[in-house]
């Protein structure tokens, strides 16, 4: 499935290689990645976006400069369906920005969307009243009850005040687990330990997570 990647700090950094740290944990990984790519940031105070089809270590990353927060999606189409740039994420309506991971088999959701990611992330925007923690915390058990089978449910959704991240996972947390790394004030969850870094680094995120970050 697909590899997801959040960095902050107020007070901003290089975007760039955190994008390369990125794509090299895409291009290696255990599972293809190479669907298409996507990021959003903050840039004077309004969100950003960038997404390409391509695979994301064939992107210069050279135009990517400064930011205080950074979300980006790598895409491992599920079944290699649904390549299209339209369905790469992160996904935007305005307020929130989204990004996720997983599969869920036998999902009984009464929901629009291109994609299943799309269809969960318009489910929980439902529910949010102007706080994303309890948005996050009421639809998420409704739609693990309404799944069949969780073999894993990451995300990340962002608004310009808020980073909200949830962790579920029934297999292989290897590969599922998420990690987060705090170092001089700068704050980062990615699906895997950066290229080259210690992973005793790293702090895994704790299965059943659904928090603040």
């Amino acid at each position: 499935m697909c590899r997801l990647l959040c960095v902050r700090n107020t007070n901003g950094f290089e975007m760039r290689p955190h994008l390369e740290a990125f794509a090299n944990i895409a291009r290696h990984c255990q599972e293809y990645q190479g669907h298409g790519w996507g990021c959003a940031w903050r840039d004077d105070d309004q969100w950003q976006l960038h997404h390409d089809v391509r695979p994301i270590w064939e992107d210069d990353f050279a135009r990517f400069g400064r930011t205080t927060l950074l979300l980006a999606h790598a895409r491992s189409a599920f079944r290699d369906e649904g390549i299209a740039v339209e369905n790469n994420m992160p996904f935007f309506d305005g307020e929130r920005v989204f990004i996720f991971n997983g599969e869920l088999r036998g999902v009984r959701l009464k929901e629009t969307g291109r994609i299943g990611a799309e269809k969960i992330f318009r489910f929980i925007t439902r529910f949010h009243r102007g706080d994303l923690l309890a948005a996050m915390r009421r639809a998420l058990p409704i739609i693990e009850r309404r799944t069949r089978y969780v073999r894993a449910m990451n995300l990340l959704v962002a608004t310009r005040d808020t980073v909200c991240v949830a962790s579920r996972f029934n297999e292989n947390p290897d590969y599922f687990q998420m990690r987060t790394r705090s170092t001089d004030g700068l704050d980062i969850v990615c699906s895997d330990p950066y290229p080259g870094e210690p992973g005793n680094a790293w702090q895994a995120v704790e299965n059943g997570t659904i928090d603040t970050w």
